[in-house]
């Protein structure tokens, strides 16, 4: 087997394996996946700590991998990591020795994630989650903080294709989780750090037998372990702050799909333009 040879790398083999890992093995793919920059700079005891599994398991792990060891797997990160902060470098000293520089910094960026984006994407979650969506007799919808304009563009647009969906978020969640039922589907935003609210209220669908469909940063994010289908973007941005732009992009790319399943229905503006809602 070929051993990765960058984060990227280590990255897609670990979501390719997730399936198949035990528990620690699980623990420790989590971690790598959701912590890579402070998988960089955490040496072996320091992780098995963590984990609560022996160093000789994490070692073992890097080597099903194909790498001699857990080194190997902090250097991938440690890369991974330098090679972010160079972005954020190009975007904050752009300024005034190079106009545009940010907007190249970040056109490259956003690039690279649409691009990994959507190479990325497993078919088969894909078609899962649109029959999912188009089939479901009404849908929920949730994202907070920095998701939740992504949850607003869902919903808004879902509803101009759709006989019925509710937007969870917007008070008190008690009284709006009474509204879900068995046969319906919720769709919840989230990437990291993790609205607390939106992994519970997905924990809580799957207890009430709704399916829920997760469009998420990667496959350790915690509502993978409730959703039937997970689909992944990548949130790197040119500084500290992540971008939406593949989230958003991915959204309306599902959402698109939806429309074309259920026969590419025109949304229904009648009594928008009666109101004279728009110019």
């Amino acid at each position: 087997m070929k051993a990765p040879g960058s984060y990227q790398e280590l990255a897609e083999l670990l979501r390719s394996r997730l399936p198949k890992l035990v528990s620690g093995q699980l623990r420790i793919a989590h971690l790598l996946l959701a912590d890579p920059e402070g998988t960089a700079y955490r040496g072996i005891t320091e992780a098995a700590r963590l984990l609560e599994v022996r160093e000789s398991s994490v070692t073992r792990f890097a080597n099903s991998l194909g790498l001699p060891g857990y080194p190997d797997i902090m250097e991938l990160c440690r890369a991974w990591v330098a090679e972010q902060a160079q972005v954020a470098r190009r975007a904050e000293h752009a300024g005034e020795a190079e106009p545009g520089g940010l907007l190249s910094a970040t056109l490259e960026q956003e690039q690279t994630n649409l691009a990994r984006t959507f190479g990325h994407l497993e078919r088969a979650s894909w078609l899962r989650a649109v029959e999912l969506v188009a089939r479901a007799p009404r849908v929920h919808v949730m994202g907070l903080r920095e998701c939740r304009p992504v949850a607003d563009l869902a919903a808004q647009r879902l509803g101009e294709i759709l006989p019925a969906v509710h937007q969870l978020g917007g008070g008190s969640l008690p009284d709006e989780l009474k509204e879900l039922r068995e046969d319906e589907l919720l769709v919840v935003f989230s990437v990291r750090r993790y609205a607390a609210d939106t992994v519970r209220v997905a924990g809580y669908a799957k207890e009430t037998g709704l399916p829920v469909v997760a469009l998420t940063d990667n496959a350790a994010s915690p509502l993978v372990e409730f959703a039937e289908v997970g689909l992944f973007a990548e949130t790197s941005g040119v500084s500290h702050r992540r971008s939406l732009t593949a989230l958003t992009a991915l959204t309306q790319a599902l959402i698109t799909e939806v429309a074309i399943e259920l026969g590419d229905p025109k949304p229904d503006h009648r009594l928008l333009d009666t109101l004279h809602f728009y110019y």
